[in-house]
């Protein structure tokens, strides 16, 4: 089960228009604090800027949202911020896009087109997580099956996160996997080394794993 989508590091992204720049910043969080810790930083950082415009969202259910224009003309910079975030279905998240004026306005419509640009292109670029409740299994298999085990992980379809590795006697691969995908991988792992793996279910956690294109909801 997902229980909500975010972004796995911070990214930054710049684009130009008109003459001015858009300097994107997309940081994850987890608390309003530290959202006010990071526009500091970057309002230091960038202190001879004209606009440091703003969105956040916060909790599993988005209930925590905020955002400002910072002086830019109302609903032009930090409404259309927000809505991306939102129509990504994003959370713990923080935008924050620092504008150097460059001597063109750029009219309302401009400015919303500017910003909700600027954020969406970030996007792009970001590496998006899933943090999902996952099983927890103890994988331990012979160094002369690592090979076949990898090559496993290349062709599933099943998203399979590996954990952590430890290399002893043997190897034990700590693997996260959907609820729904435990008997079927655990069967395959079966066939494929003729049942000789050592398969141990740790238990439930909430997992941060890469956004895939068979996401389960």
């Amino acid at each position: 089960m997902v229980n909500y989508y975010s972004i796995k590091e911070p990214i930054i992204h710049e684009i130009d228009i008109k003459k001015s720049r858009f300097i994107t910043y997309l940081i994850p969080i987890q608390t309003e604090e530290e959202f006010n810790e990071q526009l500091a930083t970057i309002r230091k950082k960038h202190y001879k800027a004209t606009h440091h415009c703003q969105a956040f969202i916060l909790n599993e259910d988005s209930s925590i949202q905020r955002m400002s224009d910072d002086g830019e003309p109302s609903g032009t910079a930090g409404v259309p911020m927000l809505e991306v975030l939102k129509r990504n279905n994003l959370t713990y998240i923080m935008a924050v896009t620092v504008r150097y004026f460059g001597g063109t306005k750029l009219g309302a419509g401009g400015l919303i087109r500017a910003y909700s640009t600027s954020v969406s292109e970030t996007l792009n670029h970001a590496k998006l997580i899933a943090n999902a409740t996952q099983m927890v299994i103890e994988l331990t298999i012979e160094y002369n099956q690592v090979d076949n085990f990898n090559y496993y992980l290349e062709q599933t379809s099943t998203p399979i996160t590996v954990l952590d590795t430890q290399y002893t006697d043997k190897v034990s691969q700590t693997l996260a996997l959907y609820l729904g995908d435990i008997e079927p991988v655990h069967k395959e792992l079966i066939d494929l080394f003729s049942g000789q793996i050592e398969w141990t279910e740790i238990g439930e956690q909430t997992v941060d794993v890469p956004v895939t294109s068979t996401q389960p909801d």
